[in-house]
């Protein structure tokens, strides 16, 4: 029988597809894509997903040892700088790999732990990971459509 973390690890692992599966099509020209009138690139977009998975290994599973320039939360706007298609696959890589490994080291316990952000309050952990879970897939389907349809800008 798998553990609740086994099982967690598995539906996040799964859902982040829907992002994943799209960044091996994906080329440096379509990092500038957008579709108007939306503000926000499919590089800026890749980058926002990184950010937020780095602060949700630092700030809700307590990842101390994570460093992260949340840059796109920071700017609350797209500053037209996520052009570099490798340093973006390399920082999404990056931010898969340090949220598995802190996801991976939760027992079952601790999903029932409270945690509290500003951002969303307070949530279990199971909870708060449902809203990486969430953050990830909508933006990826905006990520699909923007490139699908956009333009570079």
């Amino acid at each position: 029988m798998k553990t609740k973390t086994q099982l967690l690890l598995e539906l996040w692992i799964e859902s982040r597809t829907r992002f994943s599966n799209q960044l091996a099509h994906l080329l440096e020209e379509d990092l500038k894509k957008k579709l108007l009138p939306s503000p926000n690139s499919v590089g800026f977009l890749m980058r926002h997903i990184g950010d937020v998975e780095l602060l949700f290994a630092k700030n809700v599973f307590g990842a101390s040892q994570t460093k992260v320039i949340a840059k796109t939360v920071i700017a609350q706007e797209d500053t037209g700088e996520w052009t570099n298609l490798s340093e973006l696959l390399e920082y999404v890589n990056h931010s898969f790999r340090v949220l598995e490994a802190i996801v991976e080291k939760q027992e079952d316990k601790d999903w029932e732990t409270n945690i509290i952000t500003k951002e969303f309050g307070t949530k279990t952990k199971a909870e708060a990971f449902g809203r990486i879970i969430s953050h990830t897939t909508y933006h990826a389907g905006q990520l699909a459509i923007i490139n699908k349809y956009g333009w570079g800008i």
